[in-house]
């Protein structure tokens, strides 16, 4: 039931975010109408809302996350749990492009794809939580993990967690951490070259030539 988010409020509310380079996130979708009831309330109340699907590595759909929106698309709603997942969810993860050797993981769908518009080249999935993160599961031929920490003690614990089981079967992991709470905040707050400057000294130098620098000349030249 849910349609295309280029042009929908989804895209607005991601805009409002400092998200503007939406490629290869076929993962979202918008909902007009998708139905919301509070925790022990009766009611049951729609809203519009961003729509992402979760799945494993072989692209099967295993869950839905909602974040529910204003009605102007300007923010999230007014409602007390803004944000819901439902499925099956350990292990699997909301994608953008498609991983090989070389991907980044996080958190939130805003942290990874405030992360890609520096990085519009690079694959990256959203876990959804902490926990979730944690307990992601590796495609068969990554060879380095980018983990995008939360500025917070959950964040340090899925980060080290990732780690040891990354380096258990052999996958490097490098951290990228944020100026700010994560890496929204620091795109909507510092601005995207700034952030871009941040995370480019973070990178392995052959994936800063990859997946970074050259994208940005090729976009100033542009």
């Amino acid at each position: 039931m849910s349609g295309p988010l280029k042009g929908s409020l989804a895209a607005t509310y991601l805009r409002s975010r400092g998200i503007t380079d939406l490629r290869d996130t076929g993962a979202l979708k918008f909902h007009p109408n998708c139905y919301y009831r509070g925790q022990g309330e009766d009611q049951t109340e729609t809203w519009p809302a961003m729509i992402a699907a979760v799945t494993d590595l072989e692209g099967k759909v295993t869950g839905v996350h909602r974040t529910w929106l204003a009605r102007d698309g300007s923010s999230k709603a007014p409602v007390d749990i803004q944000r819901k997942a439902m499925g099956d969810l350990l292990g699997h993860a909301v994608r953008f492009g498609v991983a090989k050797e070389v991907m980044a993981a996080g958190e939130g769908i805003e942290t990874v794809l405030s992360l890609r518009q520096t990085l519009p080249k690079m694959p990256v999935v959203a876990a959804l939580s902490a926990g979730h993160l944690a307990a992601l599961l590796f495609p068969a031929h990554l060879r380095r993990l980018y983990i995008v920490r939360d500025n917070d003690p959950a964040g340090d614990g899925a980060r080290d967690s990732l780690v040891a089981r990354a380096h258990e079967v052999g996958i490097e992991a490098i951290t990228l951490s944020p100026m700010l709470g994560d890496f929204n905040d620091d795109l909507v707050t510092r601005s995207l070259d700034a952030l871009r400057a941040h995370i480019r000294v973070q990178l392995a130098p052959e994936d800063a030539s990859r997946f970074l620098t050259q994208d940005h000349v090729n976009r100033r030249s542009g």
